[in-house]
């Protein structure tokens, strides 16, 4: 506990994996997507309509669709997993996996064909389900390697460190290759970059981080359902933590809308922006989220500072309290590329501290056990449907009424209701911050 090359390379994997969730997630690869899912109709008008499996949907709409069943698959695959790592004691063997599966799915983005956009979307299905996979089991290291005073310092640099890491391999893409909407190879090599990024820094982590002790169970033959079995376990015994119940529902809402933020806000900026010409649009898009994430670094440490001295539930209804502020501004004002470019500092400021304080907030509430991996996964799966929940919301209702903008309701509504939720949570007696 408290060790520091413990933490120390704890902290890295953000600065490893971070690297999808920004080129893979929100730089690169949706302006890569979108770009190349758009059809020359005559006289130079495009369509955003593809077809998949005779299907026809709108481009954003069929990519929100594919998050979603990718989240699914991990919401189904972590309670065995995490049962297994518990009983075996080889949490990290399920870390080292996830990681290369993402990692490798990455560097199988390089063959991308719009052609063939069914199979084309298979790395990036399998790319999310290697990176979410591996946070099942990082996410559930964090009490067991900082106590509680540490855990929002720690979960804070954590994040930082991603948007530092990530921010540092964004630039470098950006320096080296001729942008996201090339034809051919630049983008391309970006997502070879990400795999080779997260394979190396993680071998620190996965090198340094210990195995979880393995859990005292007699009975070997029902090992592929124990991880269920823990689900509900501590389903059961959230009866009795209702705080920590109060604010998982909490958490369950108004992650699902930072989440689908964080996945469709290229997108939604490609379309909804009134961008001057194509090549000024790509370079607007890639500034304003390095300005998110380098404002992310900022917030993260901020927000941690903050709940020492207002207390983590305080500092998160100010941060979900931001979010409706800006998600209105979003809706009826933000129509110009001056216009995002305060929006995406905004998101950058609250998202990063809303990350890193949700994530020790929830460590903090957990009872006394030993089982935090099963705690853990609980929490992830939980996050998971609501992420599936969110981004297909997202979809649908671009879907159903054509226009992306008025899919934000779903986000102020989700925003809503975790911050009504907030006002009934109680930080347990003598917790720190």
């Amino acid at each position: 506990m408290n060790n520091k090359k413990t933490i120390r390379a704890w902290t890295l994997y953000d600065w490893a994996n971070s690297s999808f969730p920004l080129v893979i997630n929100s730089a690169i690869f949706p302006a890569f997507y979108e770009y190349n899912t758009k059809i020359e109709m005559s006289g130079g008008q495009y369509t955003d309509i593809v077809k998949v499996l005779g299907i026809s949907f709108r481009n954003t709409e069929f990519y929100s669709y594919v998050v979603s069943l990718s989240l699914l698959v991990v919401c189904f695959i972590a309670p065995i997993l995490s049962g297994i790592a518990d009983y075996k004691g080889n949490k990290k063997t399920f870390l080292s996996f996830f990681c290369i599966l993402g990692a490798v799915s990455c560097a199988g983005l390089f063959f991308f064909e719009r052609t063939h956009l069914g199979y084309s979307m298979l790395p990036f299905m399998s790319a999310t389900i290697g990176y979410w996979g591996s946070l099942v089991f990082y996410n559930a290291y964090l009490p067991e390697i900082a106590s509680e005073d540490l855990q929002d310092k720690v979960s804070a640099r954590g994040f930082a460190l991603g948007y530092l890491g990530s921010s540092i391999l964004l630039i470098v893409n950006l320096i080296l290759l001729k942008g996201p909407t090339a034809e051919y190879y630049s983008a391309r090599l970006a997502f070879i970059s990400v795999a080779l990024w997260w394979l190396f820094f993680a071998q620190y982590t996965l090198r340094k981080l210990p195995n979880n002790s393995p859990q005292n169970k007699k009975e070997k033959k029902n090992i592929l359902t124990n991880g269920f079995k823990e689900l509900r376990q501590v389903l059961r015994e959230l009866k009795d933590q209702m705080d920590l119940k109060k604010f998982l529902w909490s958490y369950f809402f108004y992650n699902m809308a930072v989440q689908t933020v964080m996945y469709m806000a290229v997108l939604f900026a490609a379309k909804a922006i009134q961008w001057p010409e194509e090549s000024y649009k790509q370079t607007a898009l890639i500034t304003s989220i390095l300005l998110i994430q380098f404002l992310g670094i900022v917030g993260s440490f901020l927000f941690s500072w903050l709940s020492s001295k207002i207390g983590n539930i305080s500092v998160l209804k100010l941060a979900v309290a931001l979010w409706i502020l800006v998600c209105i501004l979003v809706i009826f004002f933000v129509y110009s590329p001056m216009h995002f470019y305060f929006t995406a500092a905004a998101v950058g400021l609250v998202m990063g501290g809303t990350q890193a304080l949700s994530r020790s907030t929830y460590s903090k509430l957990l009872p006394e056990t030993k089982d935090t991996t099963s705690y853990f996964s609980f929490f992830d799966v939980s996050e998971k449907i609501g992420i599936v929940l969110g981004v297909f919301m997202f979809g649908f209702i671009e879907g159903m009424t054509g226009d992306i903008r008025q899919s934000i309701w779903s986000l102020v509504v989700c925003f809503i209701i975790g911050l009504a939720m907030l006002f009934f949570v109680k930080m347990k007696k003598g917790s720190h911050a």
